[in-house]
């Protein structure tokens, strides 16, 4: 029996899933990866003696325990990587005030030192602390039915047992802790307290997802990658490659080829063509859609989720290399501007500051990166950009910006730089096609979180979707199990039993 053939679009988290999961099941698959590295957004890269990390900000599920650190190990990357454990999530200093307070994963602590911080707000702090207790022990906690079957293989009695399964969390998607960080922070009194609550992770994400996350650094499963997240990344694709599967790289797809609304190969930027059964898209969505495709297959839901649905922000990334250590400091510290600060077309009120010092390979002894990252907007930097010189020029006036303002943070900072590299929303765009330069694909909000995305599209047969543009929230264990879902739906039509090792 003639295996089937696939090419996947992409060799991302997702691509490099789905290239591992086909061929454990006996499918012969290529990836096309127009980069010259496997990861897409978990980019990582040198510049002199300093590694800089763009990728994987902290890793959930990094130790034995959970589905997702199995689903690690079925992709050949756990213990693959040494990691550092987070104990302290963010610390937040507010130059207002001169307060500070670290988000740690003591839970005792942490509530006496919020009570401390606002005993005004005493009560919503019980409860708070609560709720994260209550997620720390749920089975759930590390999987929020990531790993349920895709919308194409649910059955009415798998919905039923799913939403059984979910009842205790269901108390999360409606009321107060639905409600946006922003929104739920504006009940509290305390002010610094309140922009604690609104940046914990997105203003505009639902403040249990916040929870979720303190939930899972409680539980001590939230961890920083000591040598960058590439060996994470790489991992998988040696872990691709050993089970017999080939990626393409400098390899930009231009158009995938139908034939009686069956895909049926892709055309390279070069003119190559390359023809399998199954084709899967692991890049980018709008573009796969509305251009790879040419928008011949959309319904009304499409068009409204690419009409109206909110990516997240891009970001601009401004790292440094010092010569300098920040012992004692925690990985991820925000503060709260007394004099906000203009960069490209936004006000910034917050600055916040990733310290790799959890690592050895980032810098030289003696020597740390700093980096820190602002969300931003896209058609800014892409209006620039058809200009080189005006572009160069806001990179330079935004590093300027933000060294001043590191300097009344660390006095002296600004003689002890050796490095200097800034990333933004193009170059984010340039190296991995996503729209707009979005990092995470859509925005986890109420909405995007009730809707399930097929991982196919009306009308066009044997062609596939994944990535986090078919599973809103994003991060790498939702990435990955997009990959997954594609070949547990080809195993189930072409009547195998979908293996995982």
């Amino acid at each position: 029996m003639n295996q089937k053939s696939l090419i996947i679009i992409g060799a991302g988290l997702a691509g490099l899933s789905t290239g591992c999961y086909a061929q454990k099941n006996k499918y012969q698959t290529q990836i096309f990866e127009h980069h010259t590295n496997p990861g897409g957004v978990a980019a990582v890269w040198k510049k002199g003696p300093y590694l800089i990390d763009g990728g994987i900000h902290f890793l959930f599920c990094h130790k034995p325990g959970t589905q997702i650190y199995n689903l690690y190990n079925e992709l050949g990357a756990a213990d693959t990587y040494e990691t550092k454990d987070m104990t302290t999530y963010l610390r937040f200093i507010d130059e207002q005030t001169n307060q500070q307070i670290d988000i740690t994963q003591d839970l005792t602590k942490l509530e006496n030192d919020l009570t401390r911080l606002s005993p005004q707000d005493q009560a919503e702090i019980k409860h708070i602390i609560k709720e994260i207790h209550w997620m720390k022990k749920s089975p759930l906690l590390t999987d929020l039915g990531m790993s349920a079957n895709p919308p194409e293989l649910k059955t009415r009695l798998d919905t039923l047992k799913e939403t059984y399964q979910m009842r205790g969390f269901m108390k999360y998607f409606i009321g107060k802790y639905s409600k946006t960080s922003e929104k739920y922070a504006e009940n509290l009194s305390n002010p610094f307290l309140q922009k604690v609550i609104t940046n914990l992770f997105s203003p505009e994400t639902p403040f249990w997802f916040a929870l979720m996350i303190l939930a899972i650094l409680a539980n001590g499963q939230l961890g920083l990658f000591k040598n960058g997240c590439h060996e994470f990344v790489n991992s998988i694709a040696a872990k691709y490659n050993s089970l017999g599967g080939v990626i393409h790289y400098n390899s930009k797809v231009d158009k995938i080829l139908v034939q009686n609304n069956t895909a049926k190969g892709i055309k390279l930027a070069n003119g190559e063509t390359h023809h399998a059964d199954i084709i899967v898209s692991a890049a980018d969505g709008r573009s796969t859609i509305y251009e790879l495709l040419e928008g011949k297959y959309v319904d009304q839901s499409i068009t409204t989720r690419y009409q109206t649905w909110k990516p997240y922000d891009p970001i601009i990334t401004i790292s440094l290399g010092v010569a300098r250590t920040f012992k004692n400091q925690p990985p991820m510290i925000i503060h709260l501007l007394k004099n906000p600060i203009q960069i490209a077309e936004r006000q910034i009120n917050c600055l916040p500051i990733k310290i790799f010092n959890y690592g050895e390979n980032f810098a030289p002894k003696g020597k740390t990166v700093i980096q820190v990252m602002l969300e931003t907007d896209w058609n800014h930097w892409h209006t620039l950009r058809q200009n080189q010189e005006e572009y160069n020029d806001e990179k330079k006036r935004t590093l300027n910006t933000i060294i001043h303002q590191l300097e009344s943070i660390y006095p002296d900072i600004s003689k002890q730089i050796e490095m200097t590299d800034i990333a933004t929303p193009y170059t984010t765009w340039r190296y991995t096609l996503n729209d707009k330069g979005s990092p995470m694909g859509w925005l986890l909000t109420k909405k995007t979180l009730m809707e399930q995305i097929p991982r196919t599209l009306p009308g066009l047969k044997n062609f596939y979707m994944a990535g986090h543009w078919v599973l809103p929230g994003g991060g790498v264990p939702a990435t990955i199990y997009t990959g997954r879902n594609v070949i547990q739906i080809l195993c189930k039509r072409d009547k195998k039993e979908f293996k995982t090792q």
